[in-house]
This record gives structure tokens, C-alpha cells and sequence, in this order.
């Protein structure tokens, strides 16, 4: 915790999930024009993925909606005889967090940071990672966000130039990078660092850090009282507001109260941050919004990497309708052919 108000840097909240969430219509809602257009929805936490998969695309009326399908079942839905896949342009981001604490080696120089985001190849990424479903990463704000947008460009794959911007860094002879990862980004992070290591001609070392060993590890980032054990993180993050991306998605990641920043506070980040947090005026926030994700890419504070889609697998009688930052329902709909209007229920 901090002083002032409005800022934490750990809420641990610990709740056990019931098998299913009943959610019933509010008939009475002043926006009848919105709706409700589904009399209840239900929520099952009792089904694994795997298992719900098979459901979805072989049967009716056990699964109408799976949400956060791998790219690689994408194919499979879309044979299914039953669902259907939507690929949702979503406000997210996976990226490198770059440690710029780090004492024996040159992290902390822009040459190092912008070496490893051209050593990258995106493209080969978006298509043998992510089967398409995903767009090459230039800042932190996906093109498609309401606000700030700043037309920035993926940086280019250039290894040649990013050895020579390593090299005239000071990278030293022999140092291995310590590229660290979340369990369900590993296969990302292998690519990562192969392209690192053809692109560079140095030693990556990937560590993943196991489901059950998440919670510590998310302590120890944020908490930042002990040294990280990681050059680079691997790492997925969300916006839950499409119209002013610096406030969720920048703030956390780089903010001096920011949870996920690794390294000490950035000032000319924190000028532009705090001029941000104070307008009012929706232009002149936008242009701001713009000018953070410019200064982001231009010190290379991350390795930027894709904005991946949000993949569903949807029951063919289902007209789903997708949101950029939260999984809502409020427009969504049956049609006469769905199961729950054919039997009644």
C-alpha cells in the first residue's frame, strides 16, 4: 500500500468458484431497447476446457459459448456441424516485460530494448503461433482501440541491425538472456527465443513458471522488493476500457504504481501519465493517450509482440456479439432453431 489514495500494489482475494452462476433477466430495465434478449443465462465452472470443447462443437444444449479458444482448436470449430468461431478484435496485448533493474547487463539502454523488438519476427509469430489470429504488435495500444490512437508501426525484423545496436550496447560476451514465461505463453516464448537467438547470436535461457508457483511470482513482481530473476517476462495483458488505453494498459505496465513495471519509475512516463490522469477534455486526452504509447515505443520500454484476438466458440442458433474488452452478453441472442426455444425451456 501507499500514502495517497487510489493506490495499492497487491489485493490477494482468494474465492472458490461454484459449479454454476445463474444470471436471470431484468425485465424491468429502463433500456428496453438494449433488452434483455435472453431470459437467463448460465455459467458452468464445472466443465474443463477439454471437455467443453467437445461439447460445443458435437452436441446442443450442454454448451451454447466457450470463450478463450487456442488457436489451435480454431479449425476444428470451424468444421464443427454445431458451433461457429468468432474471432473478436480484442484490447490486449502480449508482450515482453523488460527488467530495467538489472545491474550486469546493458537492459537499461534504449540500443539493448530496441535490438531485442527487431530481432522479432511478428509476422512469423501471428501466423505459426497464433494461426493467423492475431496482428503484430507497435506500442501497446492495438490499432483498433477507440482512443489515442498513434499509427505507429510494428518495429521492422531486422536482425543485422539488431545485433549491431546490441553489440554497440556493451551486450557482454557470454551473457545468456534470461527469458521468463507463464505456463499457457511457453509455446510464444520458444518462438521468442529462437528468433532472439538467430537474430542475435546469444544464449537465451527460458524459464517457465508453473501454475502452482504463480501466485509467488506475481508477489514478487509486484511487491518489487526483491531483485527479479528475469531479463525479459513473457507476458499477456488486457484493457478493460477501449476508449483510453493509457489509463489501464499503460499505467499498470509502466507506472510508478503500476503492479507490472520492472525497474524503477520512468519521469518523462509519469509527466505525461499525470497530465493524462487530470484532463477532461476527450480530444486533448486522446492526443495524450497517442503521445504515451509514441514515447512507449520509442524508448522501447517493451518488447512488443502480438494483439491477439479473442477466439469463441459459439452454438450455430447463437447470435453472439462481441466486445473488445469484457465478455458481455447484453446484445447477444437465440433464434427460433436454438434448443431452449425448440423444447421450451
Amino acid at each position: 500500500m501507499r500514502a495517497e489514495p487510489f493506490a495499492c500494489t497487491w489485493l490477494d482475494t482468494r474465492q472458490d468458484r461454484t459449479d454454476r452462476v445463474v444470471l436471470t433477466a431484468n425485465t424491468d430495465h429502463w433500456n428496453k431497447e438494449r433488452g434483455p434478449r435472453l431470459e437467463r443465462v448460465v455459467f458452468r465452472n464445472d466443465i474443463p476446457p477439454s471437455e467443453a470443447l467437445d461439447l460445443v462443437c458435437d452436441t446442443e444444449s450442454e454448451v451454447d459459448i466457450l470463450t478463450e479458444i487456442s488457436p489451435a482448436d480454431a479449425e476444428r470449430v470451424q468444421n464443427s456441424e454445431h458451433a461457429r468461431l468468432y474471432a473478436i478484435d480484442a484490447m490486449r496485448v502480449i508482450l515482453g516485460i523488460i527488467n530495467h533493474g538489472v545491474e550486469d547487463a546493458p537492459v537499461g539502454d534504449a540500443r539493448t530494448r530496441r535490438a531485442l523488438n527487431m530481432a522479432v519476427d511478428r509476422d512469423g509469430l501471428v501466423r505459426e503461433g497464433f494461426g493467423g489470429y492475431a496482428y503484430p504488435a507497435a506500442g501497446v495500444t492495438p490499432p483498433y482501440a477507440v482512443g489515442g490512437l498513434s499509427n505507429l508501426e510494428p518495429y521492422p525484423h531486422d536482425p543485422d541491425e539488431a545485433k549491431r545496436l546490441l553489440q554497440e550496447a556493451g551486450w557482454p560476451e557470454g551473457r545468456a538472456l534470461r527469458l521468463a514465461t507463464l505456463a499457457d505463453l511457453e509455446g510464444v516464448a520458444n518462438m521468442f527465443a529462437e528468433d532472439l537467438r538467430n537474430s542475435l547470436g546469444i544464449e537465451v535461457d527460458v524459464s517457465v513458471i508453473p501454475n502452482e508457483e504463480l501466485l509467488a511470482a506475481q508477489h514478487v513482481l509486484v511487491e518489487k522488493v526483491m531483485p527479479l530473476p528475469f531479463d525479459v517476462l513473457v507476458f499477456a495483458w488486457i484493457d478493460l476500457t477501449s476508449d483510453a488505453p493509457a489509463a489501464f494498459m499503460h499505467g499498470e505496465l509502466y507506472g510508478e504504481t503500476g503492479p507490472f513495471r520492472a525497474g524503477p519509475p520512468i519521469e518523462r512516463f509519469e509527466e505525461l501519465m499525470s497530465e493524462f490522469a487530470t484532463e477532461v477534455d476527450a480530444g486533448r486526452q486522446g492526443e495524450l493517450s497517442a503521445e504515451i504509447d509514441r514515447f512507449v515505443y520509442d524508448e522501447a520500454l517493451s518488447v512488443f509482440l502480438v494483439y491477439p484476438q479473442a477466439l469463441y466458440a459459439v452454438n450455430r442458433h447463437v447470435n453472439f456479439v462481441g466486445y473488445a474488452t469484457t465478455f458481455e452478453l447484453a446484445e447477444t441472442e437465440v433464434s427460433e432453431e436454438h434448443w431452449s426455444r425448440k423444447n421450451g425451456s
